[in-house]
């Protein structure tokens, strides 16, 4: 075993894994790896052996602990769920007191509470981290959303903000310029302690919500330029490089831009024209949707977004009921330049509400597991480093530093002006693609929530009605306190009496 004691360890050597692992090192840090394939460690560290802070490759779980500093600091990289526990449950006999273990996984996060409770029961420390930014991200800058005990924080701190993407303080817009044994110094974290237990992958699980509807926008974006404007991919990707420079600045615009101007290796044609319209998910937009549905909270541009992926899954059935349902297809006739800006505006308020929803579920979420969630800071995190990052939450973050109380964005005076400068843009759109036969599900569910959500009366007044007559579930009245419940016998229309 080497005589140096490593600053933290990690279990799991999957690209995820190896790429943090030499994130950690290129920043100084010694850290320890293990992986139950003994060959893979080997061959990790024995092809990256000149890194600043050192790796040590552990041949047995046990060698492994005895490696690194008290209190020890063990991140976890593997499968979610039954994988992560008996990861934990090999280490547990191997720890001493106040030691801390990391999950960096997509952990559902109520699996995350669990076990935070367990292991302090247990006199152990447990952080529940989200990692965004994918492969790329985890080898040269992730977005980190640390949750668990403060104490436990400070001690994984120095690590994490000095690993974590960077963004520049005046603008927001991330640092470049990370490689291999260069790591990015200065500008502003992202990474902030998130809250207690499962905080950090409560924000990672909505994190990713948010990014089922943004993907799902831009797709339908696609579609609209294709289907009705007729438009190839590389015209397409013109669009998007011209959108990339204003207040679509973003990482997933950029890639689309790239990727429709890609060819495909094998034929010449172009790449999206031969990928197979069909789309995975690994359950966190899944979880987000479910979760809005049990606490109440209105999630529908997220929701149609996991819907659409579930669409998109049925392949062969939707290729036999094209041949029955024939749609009545109305042609593009006006502007296309102009329609081309229209469909700007629409995925740009789209955008803003799907934004809306996901902080409005982690407002309810911070009452609910009795949270306290800095809004301001985690629009910060998701800046850089995330799959997210976007000029556009430079925007979330100024208006909860106007204020922090903030009910819904769409309350802000920023992101209430921006919609009102769109909205006329948003509806040509949805009107014409539903003209047209297009489905465009996130363009339209954001728009029905925003209309329903600047209503002052909506039709539930009726359904309160329905529900007391077939059901005798009570109604509420205008010219009551709220939570006065009322009931009529039914099924008499004239009947002039009200039944308290």
């Amino acid at each position: 075993m080497s005589e140096a004691k490593s600053d933290i360890g990690l279990v799991g050597l999957a690209v995820m894994g190896q790429n943090l692992a030499l994130n950690i090192a290129d920043h100084d840090f010694r850290i320890s790896v293990y992986n139950r394939t003994t060959s893979k460690t080997d061959a990790f560290v024995s092809e990256n052996q000149d890194t600043p802070g050192g790796l040590f490759g552990a041949q047995s779980i046990e060698e492994f602990v005895q490696s690194i500093k008290r209190p020890r600091k063990i991140i976890i990289l593997v499968q979610a769920g039954r994988a992560t526990d008996a990861v934990i449950e090999g280490l547990l006999p191997l720890l001493d007191l106040d030691d801390i273990i990391i999950d960096g996984g997509n952990a559902l996060w109520t699996d995350t509470i669990r076990r935070e409770k367990d292991l302090n029961e247990k006199g152990f420390r447990f952080v529940g981290s989200g990692v965004s930014g994918g492969e790329e991200g985890a080898r040269f800058g992730p977005s980190l959303m640390p949750g668990g005990k403060e104490s436990a924080w400070e001690e994984l701190k120095p690590i994490w903000e000095a690993i974590a993407a960077k963004v520049d303080a005046e603008t927001g817009k991330p640092i470049e310029g990370a490689a291999p044994g260069r790591p990015v110094t200065g500008g502003v974290t992202c990474t902030t302690y998130i809250g207690e237990n499962g905080a950090g992958h409560y924000v990672k699980m909505i994190h990713n919500g948010i990014e089922y509807g943004d993907m799902q926008m831009i797709c339908e974006a696609y579609a609209l330029m294709g289907k009705l404007l007729g438009m190839d991919p590389k015209e397409m990707s013109t669009v998007f490089s011209d959108w990339n420079q204003g207040v679509l600045d973003s990482f997933l615009i950029e890639i689309t831009a790239d990727i429709l101007q890609q060819r495909d290796p094998a034929t010449g044609q172009p790449f999206v024209d031969v990928v197979l319209d069909t789309a995975g998910q690994k359950g966190t937009g899944k979880w987000t949707s479910v979760n809005a549905l049990d606490m109440g909270i209105p999630a529908p541009s997220i929701a149609e977004a996991v819907f659409a992926r579930f669409l998109s899954a049925i392949k062969e059935e939707r290729v036999e009921a094209s041949k029955i349902i024939q749609p009545v297809f109305d042609a593009f006739d006006g502007d296309k330049s102009a329609f081309i800006e229209a469909i700007h505006d629409a995925l740009y308020c789209s955008k803003i509400c799907s934004y809306a929803q996901g902080f409005q579920l982690m407002r309810a979420a911070q009452k609910e597991y009795e949270w306290k969630l800095d809004f301001g800071a985690i629009s910060m995190i998701f800046r850089g480093g995330c799959i997210i990052r976007a000029a556009f939450l430079q925007k979330i973050y100024e208006a909860y530093q106007r204020d922090s109380n903030l009910a819904n964005l769409l309350l802000d005076p920023y992101f209430n002006g921006e919609i009102d400068r769109c909205q006329s843009n948003w509806r040509k759109v949805v009107a014409a693609a539903a003209q047209s036969g297009i489905a465009i599900p996130t363009f339209m569910s954001s728009l029905a929530y925003y209309d329903s959500y600047r209503s002052e009366r909506l039709p539930a007044n009726l359904l309160q009605g329905q529900r007391d007559y077939f059901g005798a579930h009570t109604y509420e009245r205008v010219d009551q306190e709220r939570g006065k419940s009322f009931h009529i016998d039914w099924p008499d229309p004239n009947r002039p009496q009200i039944d308290a």
